[in-house]
């Protein structure tokens, strides 16, 4: 038997045109990929998550066995071979006599040791490509970043768009900013979004209807629903989703993209981080499709320029911050969180209505928007003071377009500011004024946002004031905290002593699960 060369596959990179599959040879290689049940046991991964990556895994191998490569898939039906990635490449070296590995650099960190130790134990040599599904490499990072003092989002965008030309004119930006961040934080008014486009519908097709039968035999007490299930799962499905976002959505998504409303998980979204983290779509396609939406006059500019800054800039930045600031990433937690991440982000069971609101629909969905994410769950952790890793697991189990190199900054750095401040410049917090000005929650919660005292008081306005006194010492050196420490220094003693003892009382009710 011929030795072969195995194209290793992993869940997330399922680009059909790769680096890995161009060029490949019918005659000597094979595409190898595995559902492996412990990878989806680790944590409790939500079963649309995982529904969603074995149906583009299935659909994806379809249409490589249709291209003329022979695939060698394992099903996670399989029990009698390996679960575990490490243990699974070895069997499927072995099984194919092969010579040497390729893979698309792994998006985590866990994954790329795994591969290395198969190899290694193997004694077959392993080539890692680079993923040419983002828009910048790693070595761009690495060097844009070498010996810089502060690693700041805005000039790392800046630089993108001048290499690809994305919104410039005679080399400036259109408009003549580059950021219109400042036109992207409007509410809506108390008459809420009015009627909104409905979502584009897929229908569920043969695969996808066996996987969502799989999810339910053998996860069925991972959290979350698979009712309604109708998520894109092929290219051709994610890129009808990115033509009716720029068509429906974009116009007003700039505006209101800090906007939250009851019972309205979506409003003007795009909910293409899904297809895009699973390579489903090329975000260059999705960048270029919004600047030709300015450029035809069919969006505004602070629209296109917000969305387009989330995916050249953003998605770009937090990939190279994970892998420029090393395998011990994770483990950072310069605040020293140490509190148990409250049940009820699990389990949606409080009367905190923000916090109801958008755990119910992470339940219901796998998904929750940027400020959601930020100044729901992830403000209320920062100021509980939960420890940042069970907060990242948490976050890495519940949502359909998280994983490692994605999950890791957006959580342990821009959310909890565990890092010390190495991708956010400050703690992003607030009080429940916040929530109150940029939604309707507060006007169906039992707890007033305007107190941080007394029965009725909102947790979040709390624990905001408690943060700043916990942290005061440590934070006073950061500029951008000065407007807000110079007011907590404006509360005398006495106030101060009724908080410390209110926020004892709140992380007291979390604890027992019933704040």
């Amino acid at each position: 038997m011929m030795a072969r060369r195995l194209l290793l596959v992993l869940q997330d990179q399922l680009l059909r045109d790769s680096n890995l599959l161009r060029g490949a040879d019918a005659e000597s290689d094979v595409v190898v990929m595995a559902e492996l049940g412990a990878e989806h046991r680790r944590l409790p991964f939500h079963k649309r998550r995982i529904a969603l990556i074995l149906a583009a895994m299935r659909h994806f191998r379809e249409d490589v066995r249709d291209s003329g490569l022979e695939v060698d898939y394992q099903h996670i039906d399989d029990d009698d071979r390996p679960q575990d990635l490490r243990s699974w490449l070895q069997h499927t070296i072995e099984k194919h006599e092969a010579s040497e590995v390729r893979v698309l650099q792994p998006g985590d960190h866990r994954q790329q040791t795994a591969i290395e130790e198969a190899c290694s134990e193997a004694a077959i040599s392993l080539k890692t490509l680079k993923d040419g599904h983002f828009i910048s490499s790693l070595d761009y990072f690495r060097e844009w970043a070498s010996g810089r003092k502060r690693l700041t989002l805005e000039y790392f965008y800046r630089q993108l768009r001048r290499d690809h030309d994305v919104l410039l004119h005679d080399d400036e930006p259109v408009g003549g900013d580059w950021n219109y961040d400042d036109q992207n934080r409007e509410s809506f008014s108390s008459d809420g979004p009015g009627l909104l486009p409905a979502q584009p519908q897929f229908p569920i097709d043969t695969i996808t209807e066996e996987v969502l039968a799989t999810v339910e035999e053998h996860f069925p007490d991972h959290p979350g629903a698979l009712d309604d299930f109708d998520l894109p799962v092929t290219p051709s499905q994610a890129s009808e989703t990115l033509t009716d976002f720029i068509a429906n959505r974009l116009p007003s998504f700039g505006t209101y993209q800090d906007a939250m409303w009851m019972d309205e998980p979506f409003l003007y979204h795009s909910r293409l981080s899904a297809s895009l983290n699973l390579h489903l779509l090329d975000p260059m396609d999705s960048v270029r499709s919004a600047e030709n939406a300015y450029r035809n006059n069919a969006a505004p500019l602070n629209a296109v320029e917000g969305f387009i800054r989330q995916i050249l800039g953003w998605r770009e930045f937090v990939r190279g911050i994970y892998f420029y600031a090393g395998e011990e990433y994770g483990e950072h937690n310069a605040l020293d969180a140490r509190e148990d991440l409250p049940e009820f982000f699990w389990t949606a069971e409080t009367e905190m209505i923000c916090i109801r609101q958008t755990v119910s629909q992470i339940q219901q969905h796998a998904y929750a928007h940027h400020i959601q994410r930020l100044m729901v769950t992830g403000l209320f952790s920062l100021l509980y003071g939960a420890d940042p890793a069970q907060f990242d697991d948490w976050h890495m189990a519940m949502y359909l377009d998280a994983w490692p190199w994605v999950s890791a900054p957006n959580t342990i750095g821009m959310s909890q500011y565990a890092d010390g401040g190495l991708v956010a410049t400050k703690p992003y917090i607030a009080s429940g004024k916040y929530m109150n000005r940029m939604s309707n929650y507060c006007q169906h919660c039992p707890y007033d946002p305007d107190k941080a005292t007394g029965d009725d008081a909102c947790p979040f306005t709390t624990m905001y004031w408690d943060f700043l006194m916990r942290h005061e010492e440590e934070l006073s050196d950061n500029r951008r905290m000065n407007f807000q420490l110079a007011n907590l220094r404006r509360k005398d003693a006495q106030k101060q002593n009724a908080i410390r003892s209110q926020a004892e009382t709140v992380r007291d009710r979390a604890r027992r699960n019933s704040l």
